[in-house]
């Protein structure tokens, strides 16, 4: 088990610009294991929506209703 740990230790010790490369591989990787790559992206995030609400008619208001 100790000779697992220092294999380990090495790993850790790689520049943020390799690790990053490595995640872009490994998900690369599944989109095309999964056949539907740019979908199967879609689904796990949702759409964003405007936040603006649509404003309230005043006619209520100015007519004293």
């Amino acid at each position: 088990m100790s000779e697992n740990n220092q294999s380990e230790a090495p790993k850790k010790k790689i520049s943020l610009q390799e690790a990053m490369k490595q995640q872009l591989e490994k998900k690369k990787n599944q989109a095309n294991a999964s056949g539907k790559g740019a979908t199967n992206g879609d689904l796990s995030t949702k759409k964003l929506k405007s936040q603006q609400s649509k404003k309230p008619s005043n006619t209520r208001r100015k007519m004293g209703v």
